[in-house]
This record gives C-alpha cells, sequence and structure tokens, in this order.
C-alpha cells in the first residue's frame, strides 16, 4: 500500500534498499516529482530539486549527510529513500599516450567500456549507450557483439560521474567548475559501444543533465553524436538535444555501404544524405562530421574520394579519416600512410577539412572500434586455461 504524503518529510517509512530509485540519471521533473511523492511540499520542491541536483552533478556530493544546505530531515529521508550509485569501475587501464580505458559493471552484471582521451588544451570521453550494438558493422569489433540492452540514463551520465572521479575534476563545494583552471574533461563523444539513436530517450535525458548549467555544464557544442544513419531519429537530435552530429559514413557506394554498415540497406546513402541536408543545426560553424574509416583497396581510392567530394555538396561537412583501428580476425587491413594523404588531398582541394585522426589507445585496445572484445578475448582465455588445468 503505497505511504500518505504529507507536509512532515518524516512520517513516509523507510524504503527497502533493493527498492530504492537511483537519483542519478532522473531528469529535473522527475526529481521534483519523486520528492513530493516522499512528502516535501510541492511549494519547496523546485528549490530542494535545486539543491540536490547542484550537490550532485556540479560538486559529485554522493553523501546525503554532506549536503548541508538541507535540512537533517531531509537528509534522512532522502537516505531512507533514495539511493545515489554509479556504475561500477572493473578496471581501469591506461595507455602509453595518456589514453584511459575503463571497463565498468552496470545493473544486471553487464559491462560496457568507456574511454578518456587526453589531448592539448583539452579532454574527450568516449562513452556508451547500449551494451554490445545491433548494427554488425564489419569493421567494427564492438559490432561482433550482440547487443543485451540499452543503457538508462543513469548509466549513461554515470560514465562522465566515474571519469570526472578518476580526473579528480569535481570543484569544492562552494567553488565554482573552472576555478581549477581549464577543463580535464572538456568533450564528449557519443561513439563507444552500441547505436545511441536506437537508445534516443535515454541519450537525450543523460545529456540534457551534462548540459544543465547547474550542473556539469557542458556546452551542446563540446557534446557530439554519432550514428551510423537512423534516419527517422536524426531531426529529434537537434531539436530535443541540439548537440553536434557525426556520421559514420565509410563508403560512397551503395554496394560497399552495405556490407560496411549495413543499416545502409534500411536507410541507403541518398535517404541519410537528403536528412542531413535538411538537419536544422548543420551550418558553415556547426557541420556535420562525416566519419570515414580507412580501409586497404575497399573504399580508399581516388574515385572513393571524388565521389565522396560529390556527396557532399550541399551540406556543411567535415569528414574525419580514421586509419583502421586493427584486431585479430578482421576482414580488413589499413590504407597505407599515402593513400590516406593521397584521399585527404582531394577532399581539402574540393574545400573540405579532412584530419586524419592519430589512433589512440591502440596498445590497450581502447581505439576506435576496438571497445569491449579484447575483455571477451581475455575472459574466454582464462575460461580456457582453468579448464585445461582441470580446476
Amino acid at each position: 500500500m503505497k505511504a500518505p504524503v504529507t507536509p512532515d518529510v518524516l512520517t513516509v517509512p523507510r524504503k527497502e534498499v533493493a527498492d530504492r530509485p537511483n537519483l542519478i540519471g532522473m531528469t529535473r521533473d522527475a526529481l521534483r516529482d519523486a520528492l513530493i511523492e516522499i512528502g516535501i511540499p510541492e511549494r519547496q520542491a523546485k528549490m530542494r530539486t535545486g539543491q540536490i541536483w547542484q550537490w550532485l552533478y556540479h560538486w559529485g556530493v554522493r553523501d546525503f549527510a554532506a549536503m548541508t544546505n538541507l535540512s537533517k530531515d531531509i537528509r534522512a529521508k532522502l537516505a531512507d529513500w533514495f539511493t545515489v550509485e554509479l556504475p561500477e569501475v572493473v578496471t581501469r587501464q591506461v595507455s602509453g599516450d595518456g589514453t584511459r580505458k575503463y571497463l565498468v559493471r552496470i545493473a544486471g552484471g553487464h559491462e560496457v567500456e568507456v574511454v578518456y582521451i587526453p589531448e592539448e588544451g583539452r579532454g574527450t570521453l568516449c562513452v556508451s549507450s547500449q551494451v554490445g550494438c545491433t548494427l554488425t558493422c564489419s569493421f567494427c569489433h564492438t559490432g561482433t557483439q550482440k547487443l543485451v540492452r540499452n543503457l538508462t540514463a543513469g548509466e549513461i551520465v554515470g560514465q562522465v560521474m566515474l571519469a570526472r572521479d578518476d580526473l579528480e575534476e569535481w570543484p569544492e563545494p562552494g567553488t565554482g567548475t573552472g576555478d581549477k583552471g581549464p577543463r580535464l574533461l572538456s568533450n564528449i563523444v557519443l561513439m563507444g559501444m552500441g547505436e545511441p539513436l536506437y537508445n534516443f530517450e535515454n541519450v537525450r535525458d543523460a545529456m540534457r543533465i551534462v548540459m544543465d548549467g547547474e550542473g556539469i555544464a557542458l556546452g551542446r557544442r563540446r557534446i557530439t553524436l554519432s550514428t551510423s544513419g537512423v534516419v527517422p531519429e536524426i531531426a529529434r537530435t537537434a531539436q530535443e538535444i541540439g548537440c553536434l552530429l557525426a556520421v559514420s559514413f565509410h563508403a560512397t557506394t551503395d554496394a560497399v555501404r552495405d556490407v560496411l554498415v549495413p543499416i545502409n540497406k534500411r536507410w541507403n546513402i541518398d535517404t541519410l544524405l537528403d536528412a542531413l541536408r535538411d538537419y536544422p543545426k548543420a551550418t558553415n560553424s556547426e557541420r556535420i562530421t562525416f566519419e570515414y574509416v580507412m580501409l586497404d583497396g575497399v573504399n580508399d581510392s581516388d574515385a572513393d574520394a571524388h565521389r565522396l567530394v560529390e556527396l557532399l555538396e550541399g551540406i556543411p561537412a567535415k569528414v574525419n579519416l580514421i586509419p583502421f583501428n586493427e584486431w585479430p580476425g578482421a576482414p580488413y587491413t589499413r590504407s597505407s600512410n599515402n593513400r590516406i594523404r593521397a584521399f585527404a588531398t582531394i577532399l581539402m582541394q574540393a574545400g573540405y577539412a579532412s584530419p586524419i585522426r592519430t589512433p589512440r589507445g591502440e596498445d590497450i585496445m581502447a581505439a576506435c572500434g576496438q571497445l569491449k572484445s579484447a575483455t571477451e578475448r581475455q575472459r574466454k582465455s582464462r575460461a580456457q586455461i582453468v579448464s585445461e588445468a582441470g580446476l
């Protein structure tokens, strides 16, 4: 039976631990409604929501007892009724180039990987949105794993928070985010495991939390969502999230893209490009990024480069050329440096910025398209060892 709601927040019975909702990932409206439900007067709920929000997302405080601008009664009630939980960091690896890879455990014992890439003057966090992936892109090792489930908004924003924990980047209570100088975690890319637009609502809610000015407060232009081309959700991305958009493109003909990015069989190149030409946020100052992995003898010819120039006509765009990150058993090899440079030159001569991405974190399998698979291989190897030893 549901407990009665009264102005006295101490009259509502304590909730069992297993049933306590996690505050991380709740929208402001959901948090406000939850506070009203446990007996906080409606006239106070908006103010209390703002206070709790700042403790959680601006200062990174998770102990209700430390939220000192709330009364002791309210702090006790919060502890009785809610939890504040992040995904668990199982392993943390650091590459020779400074890249950090976190193996993260979420509810149900499932695991995803999160990667932090330090660069001069900035730091980018690559965030996962699903456990596994539905897309089976043939060049991507992550795509060899079947989809298990979508991540919740709390599990997505939790990746950002645990990275800030590791970077020791939360400001001291009472101080501003910028008091320690430039941010170590300044950008987010939704380019980890999964297709973000197949988990739209949770991704949207998590990014709204990240962008909220009273919390983590990353501007929308510091967040890039990468999609393989889920056409019906592309316009919603601009309207409901407002972040920058990247597209995993990788081919200039439907025949090749059908193999590399099988979602192309549902929404082909022409359909995808029509949606991108209509993308509300696409401007010269907010160009759409086309990600293009360079595969030797598959999509890296001069003819491919010239076709790409023709396809991009009318779209404010730049092209990120990605040297293929090879993995054991991969059906492709990386294009030569000379071939990649020649491809880039054709694009640049046509007026398109075409930076060549420097592979990062390859020594810890943290590079693009490599996430989670190394961990699965390691587990299989350990199981084989145990079996062979008769343990």
